[in-house]
């Protein structure tokens, strides 16, 4: 089985410039932490995007739903930023036949702390065993993008009540 992974920016692929304190979203982190994990199992990466969710407009989610929707394997995790990814993942529920898994990272892949490598880890498992569909993988649990929120005050995601 292989894993096609879709990387579009966000939080897990940004670098920090220190001397103009900002950051800007740079490779796919998502290969060298499937490497160091010492994965066995199939996957390809592929960048498609490299913004900020808070950049992301409806023109950028009909690339991801366009490419998702091309792509040949059935298998599909997207790295993502976490303020947007609901949207992104709301505009994907019309693919039929897909496993699609979303995820990101509350702090840059680059940092030392940073939830990106368990999110990563949680996703592809996740996306090996679950019905087609789009979910969410975030803060170690496993959403229906329909019924979830990110709760921005406690830094993480939720099921609506």
């Amino acid at each position: 089985m292989k894993i096609k992974i879709l990387a579009t920016g966000g939080t897990f692929d940004k670098i920090y410039y220190d001397h103009k304190s900002e950051f800007h979203i740079g490779d796919p982190m998502v290969i060298p932490i499937l490497e160091e994990a010492n994965v066995t199992f199939d996957f390809e990466v592929e960048s498609i995007l490299k913004k900020d969710s808070h950049d992301l407009d409806d023109a950028d989610r009909e690339i991801i739903r366009l490419k998702v929707q091309a792509d040949p394997c059935d298998r599909i995790v997207i790295t993502h930023g976490t303020d947007s990814m609901i949207e992104t993942a709301l505009c994907l529920l019309e693919i039929e036949n897909k496993t699609i898994v979303i995820t990101g990272a509350m702090q840059p892949a680059r940092m030392r702390y940073t939830d990106s490598a368990y999110n990563i880890g949680v996703a592809t498992n996740a996306v090996q065993l679950l019905e087609p569909g789009v979910y969410v993988a975030m803060n170690g649990e496993i959403f229906d993008p329909r019924t979830t929120t990110k709760n921005v005050a406690m830094s993480r995601f939720e099921t609506l009540t």
